[in-house]
């Protein structure tokens, strides 16, 4: 599932594409918005939001999408072959004069009133991309729950929106902590909450998501992605399993003896 800083670049690009221009096609291929046309319609801003994406109209109509695990949303000149996929996998095209938008796979797709956002994003948590950023809010809501495995707490977003998995992975190698550790017993909780904001911002604008400062293929990562590689920090082999409850386990990685803490059960 892509990451905080993934949506933030998408919705850069869309916005450069479509915000301030009026579409001349739309085509929204899910039942129940088959028949909804856009055009004529501008598109005052595309706006990331945790996970998720906005597209802003000016008739008050907020397009929201999702991506999960295999969405994505590509920008095309006019006359630009599209490559996104077979046609049978694009779910909504939004085109102005001189750029189309085409999201294929996408798994949500909704239209609401603007002025009813919330009912969809409201829950999440500060934004860790966003101008509602709150480290201390966010904090508060982790140490709500001070016995559940930060982890799982970091990926909940309605703690704090915009950490997936590989950030989750890479955040508890660099604190030096386990994903099973309760969240009461992660030192210094606040530095590891800045430490995330600090991650994705470093990341927003460029493809991939590099936490080493090394650019370099199988080294960007810490642990990340490297199951049974040695760490690069002290030559242990990174362990790899997985985390959450049943039905909704997420694989973590972690290196035996670089973090301290519990494993998994």
């Amino acid at each position: 599932m892509p990451e905080g800083d993934t949506i933030w670049l998408t919705a850069h690009r869309l916005r450069e594409a479509l915000a301030g221009r009026v579409l001349v096609r739309s085509d929204l291929r899910v039942p129940r918005l088959a028949t909804t046309d856009l055009r004529g319609h501008q598109v005052q801003d595309v706006v990331p939001r945790g996970k998720h994406l906005l597209f802003r109209l000016d008739n008050g109509l907020t397009l929201h999408s999702h991506l999960r695990m295999d969405g994505v949303w590509r920008v095309y000149r006019t006359a630009e072959r599209w490559r996104g996929g077979p046609s049978h996998e694009i779910r909504a095209v939004l085109a102005a004069a001189d750029r189309a938008a085409v999201g294929y796979r996408l798994p949500v797709l909704d239209l609401v009133p603007t002025a009813r956002e919330d009912t969809l994003v409201g829950h999440l948590g500060p934004d860790l991309l966003g101008p509602d950023w709150d480290a201390a809010e966010a904090v508060r809501r982790l140490l709500a729950a001070p016995r559940r495995a930060v982890g799982e707490a970091l990926l909940d977003q309605r703690n704090l929106a915009g950490i997936g998995n590989v950030y989750k992975s890479e955040l508890c190698f660099l604190r030096g902590v386990t994903p099973w550790t309760p969240v009461a017993e992660v030192a210094e909780l606040p530095r590891m909450v800045v430490l995330a904001q600090r991650l994705l911002d470093a990341n927003k604008a460029r493809h991939g998501h590099v936490t080493t400062g090394d650019m370099r293929r199988g080294r960007m990562h810490w642990v990340y992605g490297r199951a049974h590689d040695p760490c690069l920090r002290c030559g242990t082999l990174i362990r790899v399993a997985d985390q959450g409850t049943a039905g909704e386990e997420r694989v973590t990685y972690w290196c035996p003896s670089c973090q301290k803490g519990p494993g998994p059960q």
